[in-house]
C-alpha cells in the first residue's frame, strides 16, 4: 500500500515564495526557490539563538501545540522556537486524554476550538493525512504538520536539508544512504520528497525486506527525478556517500510485539567498524532520533556524527525561521 497519502499540489497552495499564512503540510508544497529562500532565514535564526539575542518577533502571538503522539525533539523545539522569538504557547500533549476529545469531540471541532485561541497550530497525529484534515478544518490560521502517522514530517526534512546545505554548500549532486524503517518512516518519506526537488541526487535504501519502500512510492519518487537504488546488505554501501541517514524500526506501527522483535533482529546498526569499512572521511552521519538500535554510542565521538551536535540544534533554528515566515514576521 502506498504511503503517499495525497497529492498536495492539487489540495494545498504551493509556497511560491510567500510563506505568510500558508499551511505547512507537505514538502510537495515547496519548490527549489522556496528552500533557497528559507535557508538564509534559518541562518539568521541560528545566529540569534547562538548569541542569545532577545527577540520580540512573535510578541503577541500564541501558538497551539497539539501532539496526539509522543515527542521530545519536535515538541520541545517548536516550544523553544516560539518562546525564543517572544511568543507564547498552548501546549497539549495527549489531547485524546486531557482534552474534550476524551468526551467524544470530533477532530475537526478540536482544531477549530484551538484555532479560536491561536495564531497558528502545530499538529502531530498518528493518522496519515491528519495534517491535511486539520488544515481544511482551520479557516483562519495556518497549520504546521509535525508528523502525521507514517506519511510525512516536513519540518524535520527542512532542518535536514539545512544540515546538508551547511555541510556541503549545495543540495544537488548528493549521494545518500537511507537506512532502517524505510516503509514506515515519515522522516524518510519527506526527505526523499525534499531531495527530489534538486537535480542529480541519488539515495541508496537499506532496510529489512519487510520494510522496503512500497512499489508505488518507489515509482512516485523515481518519477520526480530522484535516483533510488535498493540494497540488501551493508556490504553494498557505496563509499562515495555524502551522508548516511539512519532511522529506528518504528515499534508503534506494528500490530504485534513478536513481529516487531523479529524485524529488529534483522536491522542494521552503525558501529565504528561499519564506518571504518564503508564511510568516507568527508561524509556525515544523521539520525532524526530517538536512537533505538540505530547507532552504537561508541560512534558519538566521531566527528562525522552530527545527530547530537548540529542536526538536533538545527531543528530549533529551522522552526524559528518557519514560524516567523508563516506568521508574516520575517
Amino acid at each position: 500500500m502506498s504511503q503517499v497519502a495525497f497529492r498536495t499540489r492539487d489540495e494545498l497552495p504551493m509556497i511560491c515564495g510567500d510563506f505568510c499564512g500558508k499551511d505547512i503540510v507537505s514538502l510537495d508544497q515547496f519548490a527549489v526557490q522556496d528552500i533557497e529562500y528559507l535557508l538564509p532565514v534559518i541562518q539568521q535564526m541560528k545566529k540569534m539563538a547562538v548569541n542569545h539575542e532577545p527577540s520580540h518577533v512573535l510578541a503577541g502571538h500564541l501558538v497551539s501545540l497539539l501532539f496526539f503522539e509522543p515527542s521530545s525533539r519536535t515538541f520541545s523545539s517548536f516550544s523553544a522556537a516560539i518562546k525564543r522569538l517572544g511568543g507564547q504557547t498552548i501546549e497539549i500533549q495527549n489531547p485524546e486524554i486531557v482534552s474534550s476529545v476524551s468526551k467524544g469531540e470530533t477532530f475537526e471541532d478540536t482544531i477549530r476550538v484551538f484555532e479560536a485561541y491561536s495564531s497558528a497550530i502545530v499538529l502531530r497525529h498518528p493518522v496519515p493525512g491528519a495534517a491535511l484534515k486539520a488544515a481544511r478544518a482551520a479557516e483562519y490560521v495556518p497549520v504546521v504538520n509535525a508528523g502525521d502517522g507514517n506519511n510525512e514530517h516536513p519540518t524535520q526534512t527542512l532542518l535536514d536539508l539545512y544540515t546538508l546545505y551547511e555541510t556541503f554548500g549545495r543540495l544537488d549532486h548528493l549521494t545518500g544512504l537511507l537506512a532502517g524503517d524505510v516503509f514506515n518512516s515519515r522522516t524518510l518519506h519527506s526527505l526523499m520528497r525534499g531531495l527530489s526537488l534538486f537535480r542529480y541526487n541519488t539515495v541508496y535504501l537499506l532496510s529489512p525486506q519487510q520494510l522496503r519502500l512500497s512499489r508505488a512510492d518507489l515509482a512516485h519518487f523515481a518519477e520526480r527525478g530522484l535516483r533510488i537504488i535498493e540494497i540488501d546488505s551493508e556490504k553494498d554501501i557505496p563509499r562515495e556517500c555524502h551522508f548516511w541517514y539512519w532511522t529506528r524500526i518504528q515499534k508503534e506501527r506494528f500490530s504485534s510485539l513478536e513481529t516487531y522483535e523479529e524485524i529488529v533482529a534483522k536491522n542494521f546498526t552503525v558501529t565504528p567498524a561499519l564506518l571504518d569499512a564503508y564511510a568516507s572521511k568527508d561524509m556525515i552521519l544523521m539520525d532524526p532520533l530517538p536512537r533505538v538500535g540505530t547507532i552504537d554510542p561508541a560512534v558519538d565521538d566521531d566527528e562525522r556524527a552530527v545527530y547530537l551536535r548540529s542536526q538536533v540544534r538545527n531543528g530549533l533554528y529551522t522552526r524559528m525561521a518557519l514560524l516567523a515566515l508563516i506568521l508574516g514576521k520575517a
